[in-house]
Parts: structure tokens; C-alpha cells; sequence
């Protein structure tokens, strides 16, 4: 309901009572015998129909008091006086307010289309943004800060040892529930350095009186982190020839972000570093070969099921990248350039680390670039090639009759020190040279078919080569065979 308003145009024209002005005015409405009138004064009344909002207008004189017709007091009617020829003829009141809201209508029906549209593509950016980092999340435990997660320590942890938690989470992964990886990393001491590599240190840790391996990346090194801790934590990947996974946190010490993954220790270190200060015999070196091509087997192979494991391949196998533990026994570690496959979905993960394998160990089709990036089998066929080599430098280290050769790296009499990806490739794929394999190891039964085994692991062709899982069965046939000739002795 509108106020009721009288606007008053003009005041009267004040003159002597003898002088009396009548003007022309425009006539309208159903009083008017004709289309103007003479009087005083000049007027427009409009009123709004109160059922459909219609502007009903009338036009017209005065001839009485003015004072007394201009201010009537009508409901939702506006009054107008005007004191000249037809002023009253083009004049509305109620038509701006009445426009207004067909404005606004107006205005809604063509903006808010617009307001709604962009809020849901906003809307649908955001909820876009969120699922990819929810995957993201999903294949990395980087993990929500829980803010003082040593108040939860004793309820999660308590006094557990890493084997009682380890053992009650084979079914979900090789390593702890997430929340636990990082009160587990919030709760080891740093030692002492064991090592440096160009991804960063190692260091050797105590979490509840036990060593742990605390391997540190470097900021630059990301990737390698990421990718490892995804690795670690797939499903039935826990493995006793694989490094034992305990934890992965991204923690802030000393003003700086450091990438921690924690793993079991072995005393022995790596494989480079035992075979330079120890010697085997011809068992232990069938040993150290039989274990480290199982864990080969491991991770190549898909295991299917709701809780399966999809077939890894690790692309950087070298001797220092395997770990000798006190049983003698070795098992694999760094997965940071890992290759995953699933068969099922036809899917191969590469990964997102700009890193590359260790060139002395890459394989021809890798150094001449001619590999076949999207195939998995590929991927493992390198892997095969440096597990060739390894086993040259496990031989190397073996003693027959009496007599052991010093330690030396794969190519050490054709390459530098630190050879280039074009040192390499003229060695491996222009000369096609391979490692020396003495005549004396074909004196010893068990270096005998190790011999036979890098041969066949070294084709220039990948597709000829022998596969991780065939060559476990040789070495497990062999092992075999020495033991059942023990018993008949």
C-alpha cells in the first residue's frame, strides 16, 4: 500500500481579490463533456487500482478553492495543480514507480543467468581442484598435520616394537596406518650420517631403542620421494628380499622442509659397500644372487584380487641400491623411479620425476634411446640387464681355489670413473662390449651358471633375455641340486 502524497506543482498566483485567472486545461475522464475546460486551476489525479496496480488518471479543472482540491486525501491517489494554459495535459505521477519494478524484473531475467553461470562453473573448478587432490592424497600419505601428534603417541604406539606394529598391518600396505608413520617419524633420534648420494643423506635411527634407516631427500629431490612413499605403501608389496618400509613424513626442522622416509637398517649396508670390505664363497654368492632375483620376482609380478599388488618394475637396480642384511641375504631399496603396471586396467604409471637410471648400469635400448616407453615389459627387461651386471660384481668378489679378485664396478677398464651417457652408449651399443668374465669361474659349478645366466641377461636384443622369474628357478634349481648332493654325501 502506497502512502497517500499530495504534490503541489505550483503555489497560487497571488493577486487582488478582484483579479480572478482562469485557464485552459486539458479535460479527461468521465466528467469531462469535452476534450478541455476552463477554470482556476489546472489538475491530474492518478490512482493506482489496487487489484491490478493500473494507473487510472483523470484531468481537469477547478473552479472553487484551490487549497481546499488540492490537497484531497484520496487512498493511493497522487493530486497535481498547475496555474497555465493545459499544463496539465502531458503530466504522470505514478508511471516512474510503477516502471520500477518491471526494471528490476527485467533486470533479473537477463543478469542473474549470467551470476548463476559463472558461480557454477566456479563451483564446478572447485570441486574439480578438490577430487584431484583427493587423488592425489590417495597415492601420497602426506600427511594432514594433526598438530601435537605426540599427545596421541601412547594411545596409537605405546610400546610396541616395529615388528608387533608391522606385523598387524601386512593386509593394508608395506608400511604403518598413516597416522602412525608420522608419530613413528616424530619420535626418532638422529645418529649418526651412514651415507650421501645426490638424492641426500641416510642416517642411521633410534625410535624406542631400535635402529631405524632415516633416509633424507634433498628439496630438489622431491619427486623421488613422492614416488618411493607411493611405492612403499601399495598393497602387499612387503617382502623380505624388498627393504623393510616403516614411515614417510614431510616434517619442518631447522626453518627447512625435509622429505623423511624411514626404513629397516642392516648393519652391512649396501651391496657396494660389502662386497669392497668382504669376500663370499661360492654358496654366499649364490646367496646374495638368489635372494636378490627374488626380490626381482616380487616386484615384477602382479598379484590379482581385491587385495592384490600391481607388477613393478624399478629401473635403477645397482649394488648400491641393494641392501645386505646380518642372514646374509639381500633385499632391494630406492623405488624412486619406479614403473607400475596393472594388467587389468592396461595402465602404466610412469611416474613424474625428471630423475634417470645410473648410466653405467642402463641397458642398450636405453642408451640408444630405441625403448619402448609404453611397454611394461620393457621396463623389466632393463631391470634384468643390471641384475646382470650386479651379479658380475657379486662374482668378482667370490673366491675359487683360493684366489678372489678386488672389487670393481661394471665397464671399470672401458669407461672413466664417471662416465657420460655418450661413454656408455659407445661401450654398451656402438662396441657392444660386456663386463670380462674370467675362464677360472667355469672351474666352480655354482659360477659356472651364473656366468651362463649374465650372458643370457646381457643380449643386445631386450626380447631375448631372460626373465627375473626364469632365472629364479635356475638359481633355485641350483641351489637345490647342491643341497641334495650334500645329503647324499
Amino acid at each position: 500500500m502506497l502512502q497517500r502524497s499530495i504534490w503541489v506543482f505550483s503555489l497560487a498566483i497571488v493577486t487582488s481579490a478582484t483579479d480572478i485567472i482562469y485557464y485552459n486545461c486539458t479535460c479527461q475522464g468521465p466528467y469531462c463533456s469535452d476534450k478541455t475546460c476552463i477554470g482556476r486551476t489546472c489538475f491530474v489525479t492518478e490512482q493506482i487500482v489496487s487489484d491490478s496496480r493500473d494507473i487510472r488518471t483523470d484531468r481537469g479543472c477547478f473552479n472553487n478553492s484551490i487549497y481546499e482540491q488540492c490537497s484531497s486525501n484520496l487512498d493511493m491517489l497522487k493530486v497535481l495543480c498547475c496555474f497555465s494554459e493545459f499544463c496539465n495535459e502531458n503530466v504522470t505521477m505514478f508511471q516512474t514507480e510503477v516502471e520500477k519494478p518491471q526494471e528490476i524484473s527485467l533486470l533479473l531475467v537477463t543478469v542473474l543467468p549470467i551470476v548463476l553461470f559463472v558461480i557454477f562453473l566456479m563451483l564446478f573448478a572447485f570441486l574439480f581442484w578438490k577430487i584431484k587432490q583427493s587423488r592425489r592424497k590417495k597415492s601420497l600419505p602426506r600427511l594432514i598435520d594433526f598438530g601435537h601428534a605426540d599427545i596421541v603417541n601412547a594411545s596409537i604406539v605405546g610400546d610396541s616394537t616395529l615388528g608387533d606394529l608391522l606385523d598387524c598391518t601386512t593386509g593394508s600396505g608395506s608400511g604403518l596406518p598413516f597416522l602412525v608413520q608420522r608419530t613413528v617419524a616424530r619420535q626418532v633420534t638422529l645418529v649418526e650420517c651412514v651415507g650421501k648420494g645426490r638424492y641426500g643423506e641416510v642416517w642411521r635411527g633410534l625410535w624406542q631403542g631400535e635402529n631405524v634407516a632415516v633416509k633424507i631427500f634433498s628439496s630438489r629431490d622431491e619427486q623421488s620421494w613422492f614416488r618411493e612413499t607411493e611405492i612403499y605403501n601399495t598393497v602387499l608389496l612387503r617382502h623380505e628380499n624388498i627393504l623393510g618400509f616403516i614411515a614417510s613424513d614431510m616434517t619442518s626442522r631447522n626453518s627447512s622442509t625435509q622429505l623423511w622416509l624411514i626404513t629397516h637398517y642392516h648393519d652391512n649396508g649396501s651391496l657396494y659397500d660389502y662386497l669392497q670390505r668382504t669376500t663370499v664363497d661360492p654358496e654366499g654368492c649364490l646367496q646374495l644372487a638368489l635372494s636378490i632375483i627374488c626380490g626381482l620376482v616380487h616386484l615384477h609380478v602382479e598379484i590379482f584380487g581385491t587385495q592384490g599388488k600391481p607388477a613393478i618394475a624399478h629401473r635403477d637396480l645397482k649394488s648400491r641400491n641393494i641392501l645386505v642384511k646380518s642372514n646374509k641375504q639381500c633385499c632391494i631399496a630406492d623405488l624412486g623411479l619406479a614403473v607400475v603396471h596393472t594388467q587389468n586396467e592396461d595402465y602404466l604409471d610412469i611416474g613424474n620425476n625428471p630423475r634417470v637410471g645410473t648410466k653405467r648400469y642402463m641397458a642398450p635400448e636405453v642408451l640408444d634411446e630405441t625403448i619402448r616407453t609404453d611397454s611394461f615389459e620393457s621396463y623389466k627387461q632393463t631391470d634384468v640387464w643390471a641384475y646382470g651386471l650386479v651379479l658380475w660384481e657379486i662374482c668378482r668378489r667370490t673366491i675359487i681355489n683360493g684366489m678372489v679378485e678386488d672389487y670393481r664396478p661394471p665397464f671399470y677398464d672401458m669407461v672413466p670413473h664417471d662416465p657420460s651417457f655418450e661413454d656408455m652408449k659407445k661401450v654398451v651399443c656402438v662396441d657392444q662390449q660386456r663386463p670380462n668374465v674370467p675362464n677360472t669361474w667355469s672351474s666352480d659349478k655354482i659360477l659356472s651358471s651364473l656366468m651362463r645366466i649374465m650372458r643370457e641377461s646381457w643380449y643386445q636384443s631386450p626380447s631375448a633375455r631372460l626373465t627375473a622369474l626364469r632365472i629364479k628357478k635356475t638359481l633355485n634349481n641350483l641351489k637345490n641340486s647342491l643341497e641334495q648332493r650334500k645329503q647324499d654325501c
